[in-house]
């Protein structure tokens, strides 16, 4: 990440007038008009369009046509971009709830005006052979259902992280999509991130012995108390699910393995206006099976940080940064003889959103799992609401 890109996705304006549009009431579904407002006030104007003659030309071969459902900073920033590198993926239809953003982007992309659709109009696009999947680029409260919308329109979807805002939600996506006989996948980027993958392979293959401990954290001070990550019923919580989720889900892929328990503490100031509906600082442990102990971190009122270390037996392995749109770095460090060394690990540079988007192509023309199935998310809820119970009763949870 370049000192001038977003910490996290979707980073959009969201003004005070509109935060209770979205209501969320025992992880039911909410269709209602006020859900497509939100999504259509989602972020700032998108960059001048690209001449004609200035576009690049796309890849050959068999490309499957994905539509984005939202065009936020994330969306125009670095899906859009990635869909135009993929081998197996293109663009081929817009959904905005403004369509002259929606006609600009469009042009600047090659997308048929034909194919923009609105948030009124969503359900139209089952009849559009064009559109093979669906990536949701919305509000974490608007995962679900647009999700399920599409699962029933008959196409695959790709869902930004989190998953949703609850476990019920996550289940719902679920049958929707086993339903509709989809696809349905989370964009859990990391998992694609080359350095992160050479990390799961160290740790997998034993190449330092056994893993005995992480340490992970991702902190960022967040702005604008009006924005809608610090709506419940927009994000669904706080630091935990928007950026502590990125510690969670990688302790669980590099391991390989489920935590047994948690352990957390939930600390945020009293008079800041930025969490009077949503928690600042979550300091979590997960407990493995193994006997590894993952000390993690996420925050909202500090100056950004990312870094992953795992240790083990004969070594370690670090990322710092750890969960940066791109120019991770990689650090491994162990014994040579009778020294020290440590090393910065050269890992050949691609970008992990075109990974993604890509598996997702391949998976389904393959007919093959997607690596990061809805049952991935829907585990990372789990955990996060035993996270959220753990620093609310004090105590340890044991998992089943």
């Amino acid at each position: 990440m370049t000192d001038h890109q977003p910490l996290h996705p979707q980073d959009t304006a969201f003004n005070e007038d509109r935060r209770q549009l979205l209501r969320l009431a025992g992880g039911a579904l909410m269709l209602s008009a006020a859900g497509h407002a939100v999504a259509a006030q989602l972020a700032p104007t998108e960059k001048p369009s690209t001449p004609p003659e200035q576009r690049q030309p796309e890849p050959p071969g068999k490309r499957l046509g994905w539509a984005v459902v939202g065009l936020g900073e994330f969306a125009l920033g670095q899906v859009l971009p990635a869909l135009r590198e993929a081998k197996y993926s293109r663009l081929t239809a817009l959904v905005s709830g403004d369509p002259a953003k929606a006609r600009r982007v469009a042009d600047q992309h090659g997308v048929d005006p034909k194919n923009i659709y609105s948030y009124d109009n969503f359900d139209s696009i089952r009849d559009n052979p064009d559109i093979d999947v669906v990536y949701i680029v919305l509000p974490n409260g608007l995962h679900a259902e647009y999700s399920v919308r599409a699962s029933r329109a008959g196409k695959h979807v790709m869902t930004e992280k989190p998953m949703a805002t609850s476990p019920e939600e996550c289940e719902q996506m679920i049958q929707a999509a086993r339903a509709a006989n989809r696809k349905l996948m989370v964009a859990y980027r990391a998992q694609f991130e080359p350095r992160h993958v050479e990390v799961a392979r160290l740790t997998r293959t034993r190449a330092f012995g056994n893993p005995r401990a992480i340490t992970a954290e991702f902190v960022q001070n967040q702005g604008d108390p009006a924005q809608w990550r610090l709506d419940r019923n927009l994000a669904g919580g706080g630091s935990l699910p928007d950026i502590g989720l990125y510690p969670l889900n990688f302790s669980r892929f590099v391991l390989g393995e489920e935590p047994s328990a948690v352990m957390a503490h939930i600390s945020s100031p009293p008079n800041d206006p930025r969490f009077r509906e949503v928690e600042d600082r979550v300091a979590f442990t997960l407990h493995f099976p193994s006997g590894v102990i993952a000390h993690c971190l996420s925050g909202y009122s500090a100056h950004r940080s990312s870094r992953f270390r795992i240790m083990s037996e004969r070594g370690w392995a670090s990322l710092d940064p750890a969960f940066a749109y791109e120019r991770n770095r990689l650090t491994v460090g162990r014994r040579v003889g009778q020294q020290e060394g440590i090393e910065e690990r050269q890992v050949e540079d691609k970008s992990q959103f075109v990974l993604e988007i890509d598996h997702l192509s391949q998976a389904i023309l393959e007919n093959k799992p997607v690596k990061t199935p809805g049952e991935e998310g829907l585990r990372d809820h789990v955990l996060m609401r035993a996270i959220y119970r753990s620093a609310e009763e004090g105590r340890r949870i044991t998992l089943s």
